[in-house]
C-alpha cells in the first residue's frame, strides 16, 4: 500500500511538473513578439529623437556596425553592442550612435546612447536606462528635463578638453541642485565616446552597409582589434 502511494504521488508530482514546464512555454512563445515588438518601438524612438527621420535615409535599427570585445570595456560595454549608423540616400554615412555605460552613477550604472556627426560634434545624447533618485538624479531623462540637450552641438574641441567637467569641478556643465555625481558621470561618459569616436572615425564613418540592411558581401573595413 505504502509503495503504491509512493508512486502514485511521484507520478502526479511528474504530471504536475510537465504541465507547469508546458505553460511557462506557452507563455514565453506568446508573449516574446510581443516584447521584442515593444523593445524594438523603445530603440526606434531613442535613435530617431538623436538622429530625426530627415538627417538619414535608412533604417537606423538594422544598419549596424558590431563593436569589438577589445572596446566593450573603453565603452562600459559588458555584453557588447552595436553602432546604428545614419546614412544619406548615396550611402554617406552623416553620423553614428554609439551605446555606453557608465558605472560612476550615484545609485549604479547609466546606459546611454550618443549620436555625433561626422564633424565630430554630438547630434545628440540619451539615457536608456538608470536607477537614479527620482526627483534629483532622474533629471537625465529627456522627459524629466532638457538638461542632456545642453551637449547638443558639443565637440572634443569645444569646450575645451578641460572644461568638460561640470561647473562645481571648473566646466563647462550644468549639475543639478543637490546632485552633482550623477550629472558629472554623464559628462565624462560622453567625453570618453568622443575619444572613442575620434580615434576609429576613419572606420567607422566608411562602414559598408549592413547584412541585416542589405543583401551584401560580409563588412571588410571593420576597426582592427589593438595589438
Amino acid at each position: 500500500m505504502l509503495k503504491r502511494s509512493i508512486t502514485t504521488n511521484a507520478a502526479v508530482l511528474t504530471l504536475f511538473a510537465l504541465v507547469t514546464a508546458g505553460t511557462l512555454a506557452v507563455t514565453q512563445i506568446s508573449t516574446r513578439e510581443p516584447i521584442e515588438r515593444a523593445i524594438r518601438k523603445a530603440e526606434a524612438r531613442a535613435l530617431l529623437e538623436i538622429i530625426p527621420l530627415e538627417r538619414h535615409s535608412n533604417d537606423l535599427l538594422v544598419d549596424t556596425y558590431p563593436i569589438p570585445k577589445s572596446y566593450w570595456s573603453q565603452l562600459g560595454l559588458k555584453q557588447g553592442g552595436n553602432i546604428n549608423l545614419a546614412r544619406e540616400e548615396d550611402g554617406t554615412i552623416t553620423a553614428v550612435i554609439i551605446p555606453s555605460v557608465t558605472y560612476e552613477g550615484y545609485s549604479g550604472p547609466i546606459s546611454l546612447l550618443v549620436g555625433v556627426n561626422r564633424d565630430g560634434s554630438i547630434a545628440g545624447v540619451r539615457v536608456t536606462d538608470h536607477s537614479e533618485t527620482p526627483g534629483l538624479g532622474d533629471k537625465i531623462e529627456i522627459k524629466k528635463s532638457d538638461w542632456v540637450n545642453g551637449f547638443n552641438g558639443k565637440s572634443l574641441q569645444d569646450p575645451a578638453p578641460a572644461q568638460w567637467a561640470v561647473k562645481k569641478d571648473g566646466g563647462a556643465f550644468d549639475q543639478f541642485s543637490g546632485a552633482t555625481i550623477t550629472p558629472r558621470a554623464i559628462v565624462n561618459q560622453v567625453q570618453s565616446v568622443l575619444e572613442f569616436v575620434a580615434s576609429h572615425r576613419e572606420p567607422l564613418f566608411s562602414a559598408p552597409v549592413s547584412q541585416r540592411a542589405v543583401e551584401v558581401e560580409q563588412p571588410q573595413n571593420q576597426i582592427q582589434e589593438p595589438q
